[in-house]
């Protein structure tokens, strides 16, 4: 552990991991050798453990005995079955929220649509995937119903694996799939601003069917990074 730096807590190791993950930069099968995160982290590795358990309740992170853990591949039929329980989840969350939402939680989606928008001009198709997942949580956010809501933050951590391992292969497919995810957002967001309820909670539904019908399950893997170069400060 370096001197004078403080060590991060375990919330923040936890927090760092998934964003990695929704920043699509941990593929799945990416082996997690404890050595080299604790290395990274400047912790011990018996603090990286409970985080690596707490990942594999959270069906982000496989733990295997004798093996150790590994960043989770998740089969077709688990993928369909996420997009499945999101549809049935997400019109309802979208609904309550329109009924609780202020101008200031109108205006914060708003942002996150502008600033996906921005990543894909960029050609920053990680962000943009990662801030098209928080346009998602903070609908869920501010939707008054906390257990759909944790339910909601498990598997969009688990989409982002399933978008990484079943993505279209061919990037300028990625990219037109993105903008029309921004298209889709703008549309829900005009039904939300409209407090058209009924309208939001369609046009949810059909922006995760479309999401779901763009997976391609013969996508090659993609190469394990380096942990300590990812994680090491």
């Amino acid at each position: 552990m370096k001197a004078n730096v403080t060590p991060l807590s375990d919330q923040a190791i936890y927090e760092r991991m998934v964003s990695a993950i929704l920043d699509h930069q941990l593929p799945p099968g990416t082996k997690l050798v404890e050595d080299r995160l604790a290395a990274a982290f400047g912790v011990s590795r018996t603090r990286i453990r409970p985080v690596l358990v707490r990942l594999a309740n959270e069906k982000v992170v496989t733990l295997t005995p004798n093996r150790g853990a590994a960043i989770a591949e998740p089969s077709e039929a688990e993928a369909r079955e996420v997009f499945e329980v999101r549809r049935m989840i997400e019109p309802l969350l979208v609904e309550r929220f329109i009924a609780r939402a202020s101008a200031a939680h109108i205006q914060a989606l708003k942002t996150c649509i502008r600033d996906e928008e921005a990543a894909r001009k960029a050609g920053d198709m990680r962000r943009a995937i990662r801030l098209s997942g928080d346009f998602h949580l903070q609908i869920a956010e501010h939707a008054g119903h906390q257990t759909l809501g944790g339910i909601l933050r498990e598997l969009v951590s688990r989409t982002s694996l399933i978008l990484m391992a079943y993505s279209a292969p061919h990037a300028q497919v990625r990219e037109d799939a993105t903008a029309c995810g921004c298209q889709e957002h703008r549309a829900l967001l005009a039904a939300i601003q409209l407090r058209d309820a009924k309208e939001a909670a369609r046009l949810m539904r059909e922006h995760l069917e479309r999401l779901e019908a763009q997976l391609s399950f013969s996508s090659a893997p993609e190469a394990a990074p380096d942990l300590l170069e990812l994680f090491g400060s």
